[in-house]
């Protein structure tokens, strides 16, 4: 079974997903917004992208390393 992407060039890939943006989140729209895709490439990670960018390129990562990487920023 091959490897699932880990980036995917446009986060309109991803179709059927919510985009979630942080409740720390100013309103100079400077953040990352969050998806859980429930099919495609992405399915069973977590989608990041940029939220000034939202046609921009799309991260898929383990929720786990997501929230070792929230932890660490934190």
């Amino acid at each position: 079974m091959p490897a699932p992407p880990r980036t995917l060039p446009s986060s309109t890939d991803l179709h059927g997903v919510r985009w979630l943006r942080s409740s720390h989140s100013t309103g100079a729209n400077n953040c990352v917004e969050t998806a859980r895709p429930a099919a495609g490439p992405g399915a069973g990670l977590l989608a990041v992208r940029d939220s000034k960018d939202p046609d921009g390129p799309a991260l898929l990562i383990s929720p786990g390393s997501w929230t070792k990487f929230v932890a660490a920023v934190h």
